[in-house]
């Protein structure tokens, strides 16, 4: 059993110290925030992360998972301090380090023996040199030894807990072989592959991985663009395309954009810690571009099907940027809603989890649904933005007949064009040819 302290409760934070302490561990999570410290102290999650609440609920029960604000004795208390703290973007795109330079700061201040500290936010290459500093220059008793190692994390929002228990990969760098073997020793419960190397590589694996699964998104949602004007159906260009070995077919999936806590914020740190290392990375920019304007097909395909949007209800099915979280980071909604608003529309949204979390971010004015029927009854057309299970499976009969014109157009291509010709919906999606609207475009599909 390993003595862990983790600094930081937010989404990585929580899991992942959750996840240590169901192998064996006894794991301290530890905030500065008051308040959601006292709501995990009572049993409450502070996101929404399907099998969280359980996890953490037995986990405290059976006295290995404890929850404090009060972090030097956390510190102290530990053999190994995982760093898990926000690293959001900032106004010049760069990651913004303060909290990351604080926990360090509080080790320093609280080293009482030798320590394995470990960061597990995402940092820029070189952090893990700083982080040492920091800790060096603040230090009480100059000969307590420590090493610092890098193990980024690689949750994806939604199955977080699968993804912990059974991941892919553990990375882990550091110059001292003995403290990536104690790092190592502590993941091999989660049925993973090791892999170590030094710490600025780890670091940099983190970004790279996630720019690339970002650069196959923007790829294929450019793709999509030109099969729409050639009259080409990129799902089938998709399953061609992964059915290539060296390509495969994850993350081929066209649509509105990707969203979230990490590729957007990781995209613009990447391409700021290249300027700066005097690499002009076009690629990288031309993704983030890309993704961008991506989600404003969404309003081409709204003005084209309706016309104007003055006065017109719209039906909005999906807030947050993905299904199975709450999460509203760079949700696409947050660029469709504001633009519906502007241009006078009558917004109704539906969102089985996020809903409170996107009246935070969206501008007011918005109708709340609490259910799908409610958010399209008269509505002129509807529009998808997250794939959630009850979009998937909703009545499409039902949704036509209450809809004032039984227009579909779907952000998350979510529906097979053979049963949306077979309905009653004209249905636009992304990438593919739209369906029942023959003689008001060549490209038209009417089965």
């Amino acid at each position: 059993m390993r003595k862990i302290a983790v600094i930081g409760t937010g989404y990585v934070g929580l899991v992942s110290g959750t996840c240590f302490a169901d192998i064996g561990n006894r794991v301290i999570c530890c905030d500065v925030d008051e308040q959601k410290i006292a709501k995990l102290l009572r049993g409450e999650i502070p996101i929404y992360e399907p099998g969280l609440s359980e996890l953490v609920a037995r986990n405290t029960e059976q006295g290995r998972l404890f929850f404090t604000t009060e972090i030097g004795e956390a510190i102290e208390a530990s053999d190994i301090i995982y760093i898990a703290v926000g690293t959001p973007m900032s106004e010049t795109g760069e990651a913004d380090m303060r909290y990351v330079m604080s926990a360090a700061k509080k080790i320093g201040e609280h080293l009482n023996n030798y320590k394995i500290i470990v960061n597990k936010s995402t940092v820029p290459v070189g952090t893990g040199e700083l982080v040492r500093e920091v800790i060096q220059a603040n230090k009480k008793t100059p000969w307590i030894q420590f090493d610092v190692v890098s193990n980024p994390e690689f949750l994806r929002e939604g199955s977080a807990i699968a993804d912990c228990m059974s991941m892919d990969r553990a990375v882990i760098g550091s110059d001292n072989p003995k403290a990536a073997e104690v790092i190592a020793d502590l993941h091999a419960p989660f049925n993973t592959r090791i892999f170590t190397t030094d710490l600025e590589s780890a670091e940099m694996i983190k970004y790279a991985a996630n720019t690339f699964l970002a650069t196959k998104i923007s790829f294929i949602n450019a793709i999509a663009n030109i099969c729409e004007r050639v009259g080409a159906n990129v799902g089938d260009v998709a399953e061609g395309m992964g059915l290539d070995s060296r390509i495969g077919s994850k993350f081929l999936q066209a649509g509105i954009g990707y969203g979230g806590s990490c590729f957007p914020k990781d995209t613009y740190a990447l391409a700021h810690i290249s300027d700066k290392a005097g690499y002009d990375f076009e690629l990288l920019k031309s993704v983030i571009r890309t993704n961008t304007r991506q989600r404003l097909v969404i309003m081409d395909k709204l003005r084209d099907a309706v016309g104007g949007l003055a006065g017109k209800h719209v039906a909005v099915l999906g807030l947050s940027f993905k299904p199975e979280t709450d999460d509203m980071r760079y949700a696409p909604s947050l660029t469709i809603i504001p633009e519906l608003i502007k241009q006078h529309a009558s917004v109704y949204a539906y969102d089985p989890i996020a809903e409170e979390s996107a009246k935070r971010e969206l501008p007011e004015g918005i109708h709340y649904c609490s259910n799908i029927e409610q958010a399209v009854t008269n509505a002129d057309v509807c529009i998808i933005l997250t794939e959630w299970k009850d979009v998937l499976t909703m009545d499409l009969a039902r949704i036509g007949q209450l809809m004032k014109n039984p227009i579909l157009i779907d952000g998350r291509n979510c529906f097979d064009l053979t049963t949306m010709a077979s309905s009653s919906f004209e249905y636009h999606s992304i990438g593919r040819p739209p369906v029942n609207r023959a003689g008001r475009d060549r490209h038209s599909v009417n089965f």
